[in-house]
């Protein structure tokens, strides 16, 4: 299966689901050849996940799921979760990331939504995790999305759009099935460059990445910026990257032989002593103590 070419860069696509604005920031297909790393999002992030080809694992608060064709899933805030994919036969990904912000009534609108549309906002806010067999024919859907947004013939916007509600609506009727897990108020959240930015950089950059950094790369200050991190995780910016380098630590201490001093130093540590320190106090034993422990 050849991954389709997609670019919703520069394209602002919004939903009403209920009484939720769903804002789009990036649909993807792609092959898993590596994993993942563990990793969460922040306030009113959403990952909807479909598997069309491949096996894979799922490692979600501690849980882990195996992943097979058919297989849909959705990550909201908070919720750690890492991909690894079968080395065998790896896994094939279509990924949609919103953020679910609430519909802002007007004045005298007139327009007022049915309790069965609520609902749906309802079961997405309250349910932050969700997976399970697709029972809706999500595969069909997705993949006249994927041609769409890489054809982009007249009205694209309009199908894309259309289509887009569709896999989330048919999600979220998914979730009657099963009981919500955590419950989350609705909240509004930031701009979606911003948001997105953010969350790449904790993923993906977090080695070196300093406060003046991250503030330069979203156009605010420095305390505008901590005020930012701490609105969306509930972390301090050094508690958020500290975190993200203690997972990607653990992850290499189990999932390669590198030794503690090349892992103190992938993870943007200046000193094997400031490392050893800093995972003890995070996890309560050392690094080798964590990865014989862990191994066994």
């Amino acid at each position: 299966m050849r991954p389709p070419f997609i670019d919703i860069d520069h394209i602002a696509i919004k939903l009403e689901v209920g009484e939720l604005l769903l804002n789009v920031l990036f649909f993807k297909y792609g092959y898993f050849h590596e994993s993942v790393r563990e990793h969460s999002h922040s306030r009113g992030s959403y990952e909807l996940h479909y598997i069309p080809t491949g096996k894979g694992t799922l490692i979600a608060d501690g849980e882990r799921y195996p992943l097979t064709p058919g297989t849909l899933f959705v990550t909201g805030p908070h919720i750690v979760h890492e991909q690894i994919p079968d080395t065998d036969d790896p896994m094939a990904e279509y990924c949609v990331f919103f953020e679910a912000l609430p519909i802002e009534t007007r004045p005298n609108e007139g327009k007022r939504r049915s309790r069965k549309e609520a609902a749906l906002s309802d079961l997405l806010i309250a349910t932050p995790f969700w997976i399970g067999t697709d029972k809706e024919n999500l595969l069909a859907l997705f993949d006249m999305l994927a041609h769409e947004l890489s054809a982009k013939r007249i009205g694209f916007y309009h199908m894309a759009t259309n289509l887009l509600e569709m896999i989330v609506t048919r999600t979220i009727r998914q979730y009657a099935e099963h009981g919500p897990s955590r419950l989350h108020a609705p909240v509004k959240t930031m701009d979606d460059s911003r948001l997105l930015t953010i969350e790449n950089c904790f993923l993906y950059e977090y080695h070196s990445l300093t406060l003046k950094q991250l503030a330069d790369k979203i156009g605010l200050s420095t305390r505008q910026t901590e005020r930012t991190v701490r609105k969306q995780y509930g972390l301090s910016f050094k508690d958020k990257r500290q975190q993200s380098r203690m997972s990607d630590a653990a992850r290499l201490l189990l999932s390669t032989d590198l030794p503690v001093s090349a892992v103190a130093a992938n993870t943007g540590f200046a000193t094997l002593e400031h490392f050893g320190r800093s995972f003890k106090q995070y996890y309560g034993v050392t690094a080798s103590q964590y990865r014989s422990q862990e191994k066994r």
